[in-house]
């Protein structure tokens, strides 16, 4: 049977209003690195705009997801502060900032961790499956997933072309990070392929652990999430993250490899086992017609500290319409000099990437999170994209309200401080109140409801 035509989206979060830097995510460097310093909601909000507008432009199928509510006052009433919004806040600002600050979190922003998407050509029912993830490893993290679902309902409406499942149980034993762990490889978006779940531990089998910092994401999460989906085994490879690298700040797989059709870029401490991945890999590729190819980083090239203090691998790996692969990496890849001679070297290399694109993403890379944190890739074919709100789609039109959107509702600094500040609640739910108009999505927050 000939595979649907079909093409990659990538829907990137927009950065709310309250992003700041609290230090919440033990394990990744950059976050708390930088932890009490100022940020610039609007400076951080426009250089992922500024990214989504340049790819759209190049002809890449380019989404937009919401920010969600913050601060959450739901969060902050389930942990005992009560009485009107301002008393909430300012109660929680002296009795427990780190709770105010969890709940301020503009975390969202980071949509690889939105959901695992499954496209239809592997499901069993045909359909674009969408598992939010439960982000259970973190508090600020694991408050979005009603939110997430609720938004990607929104813009993925049609249930005969769609289903959205809801988040695994938030225990340690299912703790699931969505698709940052996740790359689907197909020779064509569109025709079967092998999806490719990495994991830190195992709940409940033996394995290597990692020492210094936590393992999030558990093999029993990613075998539900494959399982929920409907995926078969011949299209599933399950491979372990190197407890070492994680030990290192790569806390999410998308720090150490990223892949795109039949191409796997990544380090060479990726994985436990990491030939035997390819192996199984390769194989379950062939087997449906289609090749694989790794494209491996030698730690003589580039260390493992280098990849995570660039984020080399926290990039977009793109394939434009006349077939070439277009790596998008940070600015923070050209301000290392190792990272730096090790893409110059590619154009003089036999290596399946033809371009590499530089963006200014500073604002997100200061909290730990690159152009592949920003983004959910989504394959869809014609009809699915037809039947996508097609609000969110990214042109002109769009970047021009959100541009001036951005000028009016955010501010340009905020510190951890300024979380205690009643008005920010206010500033935040008119941006948002205005958004879910822009980008027509209904009342999809508790505060319109």
């Amino acid at each position: 049977m000939q595979a649907s035509k079909a093409n990659e989206a990538n829907f990137d979060g927009l950065v709310g209003p309250t992003h700041n830097y609290a230090g919440l995510s033990f394990g990744n460097v950059a976050s708390r690195n930088n932890e009490k310093s100022v940020a610039n909601p609007k400076a951080a909000a426009k250089q992922g705009l500024r990214k989504m507008k340049r790819l759209a432009d190049l002809g890449f199928d380019q989404g937009v997801l919401p920010p969600l509510e913050r601060p959450s006052l739901r969060l902050l009433r389930d942990v005992g502060f009560s009485g009107d919004d301002a008393t909430v806040i300012a109660r929680a600002a002296r009795e427990a900032p780190e709770l105010l600050a969890a709940a301020s979190s503009a975390s969202a922003m980071w949509t690889a961790n939105a959901a695992t998407v499954s496209p239809s050509a592997d499901t069993e029912d045909g359909r674009v499956h969408f598992t939010p993830a439960n982000l259970a490893a973190k508090l600020h993290r694991a408050i979005e997933h009603g939110e997430t679902r609720r938004s990607l309902a929104a813009i993925f409406a049609d249930e005969a072309r769609f289903r959205i499942h809801h988040a695994l149980p938030g225990t340690p034993a299912l703790g699931d990070e969505g698709a940052a762990n996740h790359t689907r490889f197909a020779r064509e978006y569109g025709e079967k392929g092998v999806e490719f779940f990495v994991y830190g531990r195992s709940e409940y089998g033996q394995g290597p652990q990692p020492q210094r910092y936590p393992a999030r994401q558990t093999l029993e999460a990613s075998r539900a999430v494959a399982r929920l989906h409907g995926l078969a085994d011949d299209a599933t490879v399950f491979a372990q993250q190197s407890p070492e690298v994680i030990d290192a700040g790569v806390f999410h797989n998308d720090v150490i490899a990223v892949g795109n059709r039949t191409t796997l870029f990544c380090h060479e401490r990726a994985f436990v086992d990491q030939h035997k991945v390819y192996d199984e890999l390769r194989a379950k590729l062939e087997a449906h017609g289609s090749p694989f190819a790794a494209l491996e980083v030698p730690e003589s090239e580039v260390s493992v500290a280098d990849a995570v203090s660039s984020y080399l691998f926290n990039s977009q790996l793109l394939s434009s319409a006349d077939g070439r692969q277009v790596l998008v990496v940070p600015q923070e890849c050209r301000e290392n000099a190792r990272v730096a001679a090790y893409l110059d070297s590619l154009a003089s290399r036999a290596t399946p990437i033809d371009e590499v694109l530089v963006f200014d993403l500073r604002e997100s890379m200061k909290n730990g999170g690159g152009p592949a944190c920003l983004r959910l890739r989504v394959v869809l074919n014609e009809a699915e994209r037809a039947a996508v709100n097609a609000r969110v789609w990214m042109n002109d039109a769009l970047f021009t309200q959100l541009d001036a959107w951005i000028d009016t509702h955010y501010r340009d600094r905020l510190s951890p401080a300024d979380l205690a500040d009643p008005k920010l609640l206010d500033e935040s739910r008119a941006a948002l109140d205005e958004l879910t108009t822009l980008l027509g999505l209904g009342a999809v927050y508790d505060f319109q409801r």
